[in-house]
């Protein structure tokens, strides 16, 4: 009976000792397990990681982002398969467990390389979301980052834009250095006669051809039975024009229009145009002249005035290139009132507008000039009268014969020069219109700070001054 009580006591002890010793050999078996490992993979990336044990099992938490399969007893295959995060638990048959932290992102390097390929002076990141990409960084300008994030839009969902752009460098201020010059040639022939007779050969009577203002018959009386002794005549001259002659002995008159001009006008301007790169500037030197309008609606009927400009224009929008050259668009226009062909309307009277205007595009280095040339307007104005059959006599004919003939010749010529300028720094002297005459004298050595018994300054007192005289002067 002792033998088998000891041998009870033994067998309890043996599994007291074992109770015990279980809960020690949990914690050890559970420090095996190693730390989990961070991994990144791109869609559509497979890797193959090399498990130092044979592996029992693998689990994944989504399968639908990463799936692991073990292609033998120590390599696992990890395939990506859509965006996202999910772990994956290895376990070997020594019940050692393994933790893989992945993450599954787009896939950057073709975004990278087309950034860097397109931009290669600008500092881009590029980090991706789950359906998105964000662009972080700093660039020159604002055209930078939104051409880079055209880029990045063609290879994902969405594009977050978070560049920065560097604070803008001072602009370049061109000053355009423009000159007009017109010359207007003209020159005018005209050649007329109108002969007047108030009883030649008893005859009473006028010849002209209508063109030059041909005399006017205002009063003829004659007497029942007809005589020529006692009638009178007479003519109305409105015009006499170049040449007038009259013979009392003869009752014969005659005006004659024989008249040769020339003229020439020449207009210069030379307008300065200060604007910074990329900002369009104009210029206008002229003036404006109403023109009547007739209103509508409610206002029917009632005539307002509105005003139109006229003279030299110059409109131009310069840019610098990357070449360091200056690429601009200009727009001259010279335009004066002509009232040849103006229009009359119920009794307001509307002149017309010649014009010349130019748009054109050119790239000029600093300094270089650039002429537009060829506006050539010429014109040639000849009138004709004469009476039938008198003007074909020959040498007599001339005298039934008149001729106007008008010739108008103008050319213009625009320059355009181009400058980068800085502006004066402050110890700089500032360039002033040069002055014909002085604007006033300073004052006399001797007499600055004089001061005269009485408290008063030597010389207060009333001053005078006339325009166009000597410098003022005080009286004592």
């Amino acid at each position: 009976m002792r033998k088998r009580i000891s041998c009870a006591r033994t067998g309890l002890v043996r599994m007291s000792v074992a109770c015990a010793l279980l809960p020690l050999c949990v914690p050890a078996a559970r420090a095996a397990d190693q730390p989990p490992e961070d991994m990144r993979l791109a869609v559509g990336k497979s890797v193959v990681i090399d498990f130092p044990a044979d592996v029992a099992k693998i689990s994944t938490s989504n399968p639908d982002i990463v799936d692991a399969v073990a292609v033998s007893t120590r390599e696992i295959l990890l395939h990506a398969r859509g965006l996202g995060f999910c772990t994956v638990v290895a376990w070997s048959k020594n019940s050692d467990r393994r933790f893989y932290n992945i993450v599954v992102e787009h896939n950057l390097e073709p975004v990278r390389r087309i950034l860097k390929e397109t931009f290669p002076e600008e500092n881009i990141q590029v980090q991706a979301a789950r359906d998105s990409l964000t662009l972080v960084g700093r660039v020159s300008t604002q055209a930078v980052a939104d051409r880079a994030a055209a880029l990045a839009a063609s290879l994902a969902k969405a594009v977050v834009n978070n560049l920065q752009v560097n604070p803008a460098a001072v602009e370049k201020q061109i000053m355009l250095r423009v000159k007009f010059a017109e010359l207007n040639r003209s020159a005018a022939e005209a050649f007329a006669i109108n002969l007047i007779s108030t009883g030649a050969a008893n005859t009473v009577g006028r010849t002209s051809t209508g063109q030059f203002s041909p005399p006017q018959v205002r009063d003829l009386t004659g007497v029942i039975p007809g005589a020529a002794a006692g009638t009178t005549s007479t003519f109305s001259l409105s015009d006499v024009l170049n040449i007038f002659a009259f013979r009392p002995d003869i009752n014969l008159a005659v005006t004659v229009k024989a008249l040769h001009s020339q003229g020439v006008l020449q207009i210069l301007a030379e307008p300065n145009l200060v604007t910074t790169n990329g900002k369009e500037a104009s210029f206008l030197v002229g003036g404006e002249f109403p023109v009547p309008v007739v209103q509508g609606g409610a206002n029917v009927g009632a005539v307002t005035i509105q005003f139109r400009e006229f003279g030299i224009r110059l409109n131009f929008n310069p840019g610098l290139t990357p070449n360091g050259t200056i690429r601009m668009q200009v727009r001259p226009e010279v335009s004066t009132i002509d009232l040849t062909n103006a229009v009359s309307i119920s009794g307001f009277t509307i002149p017309a507008l010649a014009t010349r205007r130019i748009e054109t595009n050119i790239e000029l280095n600093q300094g270089q000039s650039f002429v537009i040339g060829g506006l050539v307007d010429d014109r040639v104005t000849e009138q004709l009268a004469r009476i039938p059959a008198l003007s074909s006599i020959p040498v007599l004919g001339a005298l039934f014969r008149s001729r106007n003939e008008n010739k108008t010749k103008t050319e213009l010529i625009v320059l355009v020069t181009p400058e980068i300028i800085d502006p004066l720094n402050p110890p700089q002297p500032r360039a002033l219109p040069a002055m014909p005459k002085e604007f006033m004298a300073p004052a006399p050595e001797g007499k600055q700070g004089a001061v005269r018994k009485g408290g008063a300054p030597e010389g207060a007192g009333k001053v005078t001054a006339k325009l166009g005289s000597a410098p003022m002067q005080p009286k004592p």
